[in-house]
């Protein structure tokens, strides 16, 4: 079910108003509390039920036994069993990430004679085929499977359980069905942010009824995150789809525009998806993590790494980068444990030698950084020069800019290309024929005037966000000027959003 569905419109009310009908004050506390989380777990089955390929719920069930069980066992044993059940977890979980999402990628990589690949899949669909018919299923080859929606983020969420258990610091949980709702909770179950078990497992346990100003601030955080998404993200998408998957009917000014539009849609696309996960949950009383904060703002690319896809870069900071050593190594251990963090990140985004290169790519950058540190401690600037912050500011959105043309490229020699014939044919931009050609090749002028216009005014958002606090602000207001704000920003998705035309990018992860 996509968030900027009609279903989904339907959807949420109609949970969120028995949610609280349950939690009302004239019932037991206790009782109340698990009447409700009883309903969210019925619902997020539902909403998992709703999407494209309802039989993938088998997956999460598997999931959700082997780790529940797994950190029942963690926690009650000692030495090597306790590492035995945290193998047997990660394996169960990556094994599923392997068998829907890598297979193909790696038969098709690796130097396999065709008898051997032959056989390697034939094994594979004879296997799923026996499961399907097993279940009493139209039969289905392993080649006509597709990749489970949301599969990486509720398989690392799940993951990120058995590895805190591990650790200590988490006690195992003992209810089946709370653990479930952990690993399932609909608002933040297909694309994050991918929680930790501290934050979200008590929360199931607490009675929650309805409050005015927690529900209308969650409502404005829904309101602002399909603005992003319907009315940016999906009107960008019109401008960017034509040029990335027509690369090379395109050169110069197009390719650029393609490329900007892009770094704005993939950000509203997915930060849009996250403020309504997080309002969602807020209404019903959740807190969820932040999972962006502005970071086309940042001024190098570690502060991005720390504004973009929170949930994700601590995931792998605290589960791979510091068992890796992380910084506590020699200079050149660091670097090599920082560039395979962010290598595992790109492939973690998808099957496709492009994630590779985008990964690598800001593994590189973060290596450049290390040592511009260095060489800036040696000679640092002089505090007057204010126009430096600037610089680092733009540099930054470049590099990130530059990177995200491998990510949305459908192959690497489609974004070789991009990259080659950015610069191509700008003179071509003093003439009227040639500007004739680069507006209609990428759109009609108004829509790109329009993008235009949108980008600034997020960027005008965010860029005052800090000293003025919009919400904040808007809550302060009398209220014929809140409910004024309400109705430009309904009308505005009514008249400017495309409901339902593009569903969220990271879904596909």
């Amino acid at each position: 079910m996509l968030f900027n569905s009609i279903a989904f419109f339907a959807f949420f009310p109609i949970v969120t108003a028995i949610y609280f009908a349950l939690g009302r004050s004239s019932i037991a506390p206790a009782r109340a509390q698990r009447w409700q989380w009883l309903w969210l777990l019925a619902a997020s089955i539902y909403f998992y039920l709703a999407g494209p390929i309802p039989i993938y719920i088998l997956i999460l069930v598997c999931t959700i036994v082997v780790d529940y069980a797994a950190g029942l066992l963690i926690e009650n044993t000692h030495g090597q069993p306790r590492r035995f059940w945290l193998i047997l977890s990660i394996i169960v979980n990556i094994g599923a990430l392997m068998l829907f999402k890598y297979v193909h990628f790696f038969t098709d990589q690796l130097d396999l004679s065709p008898l051997v690949r032959e056989w390697m899949l034939t094994g594979l669909n004879a296997t799923n085929t026996t499961v399907y018919t097993w279940l009493g299923l139209p039969a289905q080859t392993f080649t006509d499977l597709l990749l489970p929606v949301g599969l990486s983020f509720h398989t690392f969420q799940s993951l990120s359980y058995t590895f805190e258990v591990y650790y200590g610091r988490q006690r195992a949980e003992r209810n089946l069905g709370i653990f479930a709702l952990y690993v399932m909770f609909y608002p933040q179950l297909v694309a994050g942010p991918i929680e930790r078990p501290q934050n979200l497992l008590g929360q199931f346990r607490t009675h929650h009824t309805f409050d005015y100003v927690r529900v209308t601030d969650g409502l404005r955080l829904i309101a602002w995150g399909l603005f992003k998404k319907m009315v940016i993200a999906d009107r960008l998408a019109t401008l960017v789809n034509p040029v990335y998957n027509h690369p090379t009917q395109y050169q110069g000014i197009p390719l650029v525009l393609a490329t900007f539009f892009f770094t704005w849609q993939i950000y509203c696309d997915f930060s849009g998806y996250s403020d309504i996960a997080i309002g969602s949950a807020k209404v019903m009383g959740f807190k969820l993590m932040d999972n962006f904060r502005a970071p086309y703002l940042a001024r190098s690319i570690s502060d991005f790494w720390s504004r973009w896809h929170i949930s994700l870069s601590t995931w792998f900071r605290d589960y791979l980068y510091i068992p890796l050593g992380g910084n506590r190594v020699s200079a050149w251990r660091w670097q090599f444990n920082v560039f395979i963090v962010f290598l595992v990140s790109g492939f973690w985004h998808g099957a496709n030698w492009t994630f590779i290169v985008w990964g690598a790519l800001h593994g590189a950058y973060s290596i450049g950084e290390i040592w511009l540190r260095k060489l800036t401690r040696l000679y640092p600037p002089s505090p007057q020069k204010r126009w430096l912050s600037g610089i680092k500011w733009f540099s930054t959105f470049v590099l990130v800019a530059f990177a995200w043309v491998f990510f949305r490229a459908n192959h690497v020699g489609d974004g070789i290309y991009i990259v080659r014939n950015m610069l191509v044919g700008w003179s071509s931009l003093f003439t009227s024929a040639g500007r004739s050609i680069i507006w209609n090749g990428v759109g009609q002028p108004s829509e790109i005037l329009l993008a235009f216009g949108l980008i600034a005014l997020l960027w005008l958002i965010e860029a005052t966000q800090p000293r003025l606090h919009w919400g904040e602000w808007l809550k302060r207001q009398p209220t014929w000027l809140r409910w004024s704000v309400y109705y430009v920003a309904v009308f505005s998705l009514l008249l400017l959003g495309r409901i339902g035309a593009e569903q969220f990018i990271y879904f596909q992860f």
